[in-house]
């Protein structure tokens, strides 16, 4: 059954669960994010936000959490290969925090048009 198609997608699904698990269990930006999204998602429906409010909403909550993940990995992998300090992990692990920032910016960007507009 494992071998089978079905099989191996619920393995891969049981991967992809156990790697969201150890991102909340262990990660503080991460828990400091969903935090941040659960408020959120509090928020909209306080708001009464709209369909499309939502779809916006949960999309920035998505890419903010996949890009953190991703940061994750990249800092982790970094770590293993040259657990030294070097310049050039320096910048590989600069350039993923960058990729968050840019992720968070965006989403503060899109919480602002949602709820600005509410007050």
């Amino acid at each position: 059954m494992w071998n089978s198609f079905l099989g191996l997608r619920l393995k891969a699904f049981r991967y992809a669960f156990k790697g969201a698990f150890l991102l909340l269990r262990y990660e503080a930006s991460v828990q400091v994010q969903t935090t941040i999204a659960i408020l959120m998602i509090i928020a909209g429906f306080y708001f009464e936000i709209s369909s499309v409010e939502w779809m916006f909403q949960i999309f920035a909550i998505g890419l903010v959490l996949s890009i953190e993940g991703l940061n994750t990995a990249v800092e982790e992998i970094a770590d293993f290969i040259h657990p030294d300090f070097h310049s050039k992990i320096g910048f590989i692990k600069d350039v993923a925090a960058g990729a968050v920032f840019f992720a968070a910016v965006t989403a503060i960007i899109i919480g602002c048009f949602i709820y600005i507009p509410k007050f």
